[in-house]
């Protein structure tokens, strides 16, 4: 196996021929001629108790059991299905991301030139191909000036993920109802652990009206000239919840006024998922490891 590593600070480097035996990863695998390659993201929390706890792991196991059921080597290609699969589990305790309380909104880049996920694909699961297509794209939204990519979806612009992250928009919609409102789970969408966190949560408040439904940029646009809009904000394992400040659209800014309103609902989610996976709040939804 010719082998040649490459570094920033030294570009290429000298070549060697080494037995793949002594490789982490047989050069054979299907991960590298096919992309056939799934993982999960799970954190593990140092708790005020010093208890280390994860948050919600049947969900991620039920997750990557339906990517690993979508991502199954068909014979058509000519290689067998994998009699082996590595799992490779990384527990690293973390600090809270906003210790002191406050967090920074994002910026979002949106333009339809580009998608995440289309019907038939793999959007739903986490697979890394849906991983490594977004990045040309993200490099594209930092060269104009954003730090995320607002993912858009069809001839009427669907609103679907930001980034990396599950998206939610907090507003007053059409008739007038105070709604937290987030994209559904049509094969497209990621159901993030964090995402259905939320929806429950905001289910047992009762205080506001929460729907999986589908938004577009034109409702948003239309709900922001009337001033219905209240706050909106990315949800994901790394962050929990990220706030929106602006996105640029068809060469406009469109300012979302997430922070100017406190941001009431999105801090109060963060205080609360963070209160349970830091063990402040006893709840079925963690696991306590040691």
């Amino acid at each position: 196996m010719l082998t040649v590593e490459w570094s920033s600070e030294f570009g290429w480097e000298k070549p060697h021929i080494k037995p793949f035996q002594n490789l982490s990863l047989h050069p054979a695998s299907s991960v590298l001629h096919y992309g056939v390659e799934l993982f999960e993201g799970l954190k593990a929390f140092r708790g005020v108790d010093n208890k280390i706890r994860v948050f919600r792991p049947d969900l991620n196991m039920e997750r990557m059991n339906r990517s690993a059921r979508r991502a199954t080597l068909p014979s058509s290609l000519g290689v067998k299905k994998p009699s082996k699969a590595l799992l490779l589990v990384i527990l690293s305790p973390v600090g809270p991301y906003f210790s002191s309380g406050s967090f920074n909104p994002v910026s979002l880049w949106a333009n339809p030139k580009y998608v995440r996920a289309w019907e038939g694909g793999t959007g739903d699961c986490k697979m890394g191909g849906n991983y490594g297509a977004s990045l040309f794209a993200q490099c594209e939204a930092v060269e104009h000036g954003c730090q995320q990519v607002l993912w858009l979806y069809g001839k009427d612009h669907q609103i679907t993920e930001v980034g990396t992250m599950n998206l939610f928009l907090y507003w007053i919609n059409e008739d007038g109802e105070e709604e937290l409102a987030t994209p559904p789970l049509d094969g497209i969408i990621l159901p993030g652990v964090t995402r259905q966190s939320i929806l429950e949560l905001a289910r047992q408040w009762g205080e506001f009206r929460v729907t999986e439904r589908y938004l577009t940029m034109g409702q948003l646009t239309a709900a922001l000239e009337e001033n219905r809009v209240k706050e909106m904000f990315g949800s994901g394992t790394a962050c929990v919840v990220c706030p929106v400040s602006d996105i640029l659209y068809k060469g406009k800014v469109l300012h979302i006024p997430t922070m100017e309103n406190g941001p009431e609902l999105t801090s109060r989610i963060l205080s609360k998922l963070t209160d349970i996976q830091y063990g402040r709040e006893e709840s079925a939804w963690t696991v306590v490891l040691s």
